[in-house]
């Protein structure tokens, strides 16, 4: 896998004085702002005035022996789904664009600012979040840097988020997670993505997808730089746990669902990846989780992703249907047929659900899989087929779904070599081990970036 500059390499060049914050933000922004990179697709909005402003504020703070916090000075991006002052958060849409600007900052985006982020601009996504895959048929759909020559899907929905990381437009990227949209992308484009435990970080300010599963986390090149994120936007003290010992640590592999439908690039990679924990002294095993199979049936109707966000969608689909992406707004019209009574009968269904599933892995430190089946396939292949679209876009969002209904903690870590395909492993487990995922995600990643002998 090709290294990125970690938050604490370009932190340590800020201390040493070998580059000052205003040259990080210039240069975030011309690689933002060249016409032959991927800028245009991935920035809705770049808040260059701004950055270099904040920029300049950092330097100098700095100059006075100050340091706001790990991330002082260096350039992040935001997803076009938090609210920025004066600013009209879309959502990737066209169809708010007359919608009044934001005016006041999400509570993430404050606690951005006061850690001395330089806000670079808003991310673009798939409209509204719904959909795995990152294609935005309105602004256009950023390229994969895996084989950019054929154009492949970016994982969504924090599609400009995973890209502004990769190509250098930014140190690491916030984005929302529903149903996997920062690990998702995160696993397609060779980063590192964190979904917290969805109550620890605030939505206000955020534009929702689903309130039963939406969750705020970073997309970034390494572990560590993403606890430093989670709790910045948690509002918590900054803290990186040590790594895990994996000599003893209990790992399950859900045989259930889990494993169906892989190709052999993430089966061979994910074989592999295991072989390694159990080298290094993990107890992996395997083992079935019943729970899995019922969750298709338990959310056939659309579940809290479709019932929610008509509820939130209903009266602007009334006004603006036609100015949707047609595969966004016909899943959110799922939801006009859910009823009160098949609502609560979910709430009940899913909290007999996370029961069963956590009372399974209860033996076991972690849950790991792959988090997605797939390598990155073609936008041109899914733009055109609504037949194709559909298939790849279940099957990407299939395993990081379990864990949002899980109401769990999930990171995913990639595990593949250098100059191959992007593969994800997700590092899972119930609400609130957050710092144990984190943990067992640094010890997994010095295993896999050791050099082999």
């Amino acid at each position: 896998m090709t290294l990125l500059p970690t938050l604490n390499d370009l932190s340590a060049s800020l201390l040493s004085g070998s580059t000052t914050a205003a040259a990080l933000a210039n240069n975030a922004i011309t690689r933002a702002t060249d016409p032959f990179g991927e800028g245009e697709r991935v920035f809705v909005e770049v808040y260059a005035e701004q950055a270099r402003a904040s920029a300049a504020a950092a330097d100098t703070l700095r100059a006075a022996g100050l340091r706001r916090s790990p991330i002082d000075g260096l350039p992040i991006s935001i997803k076009d789904l938090f609210d920025y002052k004066g600013s009209i958060t879309k959502g990737g849409s066209v169809a708010l664009d007359d919608a009044a600007p934001a005016t006041a900052n999400a509570v993430v985006v404050d606690r951005l600012l006061a850690a001395g982020a330089v806000i670079v601009g808003r991310t673009n996504m798939t409209e509204f979040a719904y959909s795995g895959l990152g294609i935005n048929p309105h602004y256009g759909t950023p390229r994969n840097p895996w084989d950019r020559a054929t154009g492949r899907i970016p994982g969504g929905s924090s599609s400009g988020a995973a890209i502004s990381v990769t190509d250098g437009m930014a140190a690491a990227g916030i984005g929302s997670d529903t149903g996997g949209s920062v690990r998702i992308p995160s696993a397609l484009c060779g980063l590192t993505g964190f979904k917290p435990t969805a109550r620890r970080v605030s939505m206000q300010g955020v534009q929702p997808l689903s309130a039963s599963l939406d969750s705020i986390g970073p997309l970034a090149p390494s572990v560590a730089c993403c606890a430093v994120l989670d709790a910045i936007l948690a509002g918590e003290p900054i803290h990186v746990p040590q790594p895990a010992a994996l000599r003893g640590l209990r790992l399950a592999v859900p045989t259930t669902v889990a494993l169906d439908g892989m190709d052999d690039t993430v089966a061979a990679v994910f074989s592999d990846t295991i072989e390694k924990l159990r080298a290094a002294g993990a107890h992996v095993d395997e083992i079935a989780i019943p729970a899995f199979a019922k969750l298709a049936t338990i959310n056939a109707a659309g579940g809290f992703t479709a019932s929610e966000a008509w509820a939130f969608h209903r009266k602007l689909i009334g006004t603006s249907a036609d100015r949707y992406d047609p595969r966004v707004v016909s899943r959110i019209k799922r939801g006009e047929a859910i009823s009160a009574a098949d609502y609560i009968d979910l709430l009940a269904a899913r909290q007999a659900w996370v029961a069963e599933v956590c009372a399974t892995i209860a033996p076991f430190d972690a849950l790991i899989m792959p988090t997605v089946p797939i390598v990155a396939p073609s936008i041109e292949v899914l733009s055109a087929a609504d037949d194709a679209y559909y298939a790849a876009n279940g099957a990407i969002l299939r395993n990081p779904t379990l864990i949002n209904f899980l109401d769990g903690c999930s990171l995913s870590v990639p595990c593949h070599a250098e100059d191959e395909a992007p593969v994800g492993m997700m590092i899972s487990a119930c609400a609130g081990a957050d710092q144990r995922v984190l943990a067992i995600g640094l010890a997994v990643e010095d295993l896999l970036r050791a050099p082999q002998r």
